[in-house]
């Protein structure tokens, strides 16, 4: 399906084809699965349509999705960044995948403030903020892993779509809709993942890699958690799991480790809204999740500098973890009419 506006699609094809030779692709700080997938994906269709292109993550990505390297290691911004500096002058072009704020770029930001390239912007998260030359984004989709499907289509460049790319692509479809558990009822989105299916994507491979391909460690910091660091506050049919920054040196915390956590409250009869806090350097990281209505999104961002999705949302405090803790217990009686809502 090609849902973008011809007229754009156009002028990107044309772009492209006259001006446009090395590509550096850019995911959002503190990849995820969509993140990397997304990238990666396009980056197998754009070096076999004959680009030149490269990914560069601001900083590094969890373990359980380096089996993805086969499609092109992605470099780190916070590791190599005088090898990123040469690229990013070098290119022709910047895709942005999975934001739309330049403040989710983490220190790239700065290096990039004075791009005068053009800027495609592929993402799924509303209420853009950054003025991209090219902007295919739609807040409906499961993922931008789907948008850049629909992109690779609308370009004509499906025939350069490998299957280290589809693996990519359906890997960030996966991630982002949990195995299809949420945001994942739109039968296009089966259509995409049918097609990568045909193009040689393994989705037993993926769920395995994402899904039981954990640490020891890792387990035991998901166990200690649940049993001591959830509390539920049944009044407001809300669940907090909260880790220091000791907490996560005791379990050698690795990035990704604590992935997928926040979910887990969620499945407590009643509880409809979920937050972790994890103390990281020197601020507090905040993941949001909720069922049915409650919009996590408008919740991080009017108090945690935050944003993202209605049902899952991040965002980051400066105070210190007692302080945001203390906060968020204090927000919730002033949300108390919309969390009582039928989910």
């Amino acid at each position: 399906m090609k849902r973008f506006d011809l007229n754009t699609c156009q002028k990107v094809n044309e772009w492209l084809k006259k001006d446009v030779k090395r590509i550096v692709i850019i995911p959002h700080i503190n990849p995820d699965g969509d993140a990397i997938g997304s990238a990666l994906g396009l980056n197998d269709v754009l070096n076999n349509a004959g680009f030149e292109s490269h990914v560069i993550v601001p900083n590094d990505f969890p373990v359980y999705l380096n089996w993805l390297g086969s499609v092109g290691v992605p470099l780190i911004y916070e590791q190599s960044s005088e090898q990123c500096h040469k690229l990013i002058d070098q290119a022709d072009a910047f895709f942005f995948l999975d934001f739309n704020d330049l403040k989710r770029m983490g220190k790239l930001e700065e290096y990039l403030r004075t791009n005068t390239k053009k800027v495609v912007l592929i993402d799924h998260h509303p209420d853009p903020q950054i003025k991209a030359d090219f902007m295919f984004s739609d807040t409906n989709v499961s993922s931008t892993a789907e948008l850049v499907y629909d992109f690779v289509d609308a370009m004509d460049m499906l025939d350069h779509l490998g299957v280290n790319g589809a693996n990519a692509l359906l890997t960030g479809i996966i991630a982002d809709t949990g195995s299809f558990s949420h945001n994942s009822s739109r039968p296009p989105m089966y259509h995409i993942v049918g097609e990568l299916i045909k193009r040689g994507a393994d989705k037993e491979k993926i769920n395995e890699s994402l899904y039981n391909n954990f640490s020891e460690k890792r387990m035991r910091l998901l166990g200690y958690c649940l049993s001591e660091k959830m509390e539920i506050f049944p009044q407001y049919r809300t669940a907090l799991i909260w880790l220091s920054a000791e907490e996560l040196k005791r379990f050698d915390f690795h990035p990704g480790d604590t992935e997928g956590f926040v979910n887990y409250p969620l499945s407590v009869k009643g509880v409809v809204f979920s937050a972790f806090f994890m103390e990281k350097h020197d601020q507090v990281k905040i993941s949001f999740r909720s069922k049915g209505s409650f919009p996590t999104n408008d919740f991080s961002g009017v108090h945690f500098s935050g944003g993202g999705h209605r049902n899952a949302s991040g965002g980051e405090t400066k105070l210190s973890m007692v302080d945001a803790l203390s906060l968020f217990r204090e927000l919730l009686p002033q949300y108390s009419e919309l969390l009582e809502k039928d989910c």
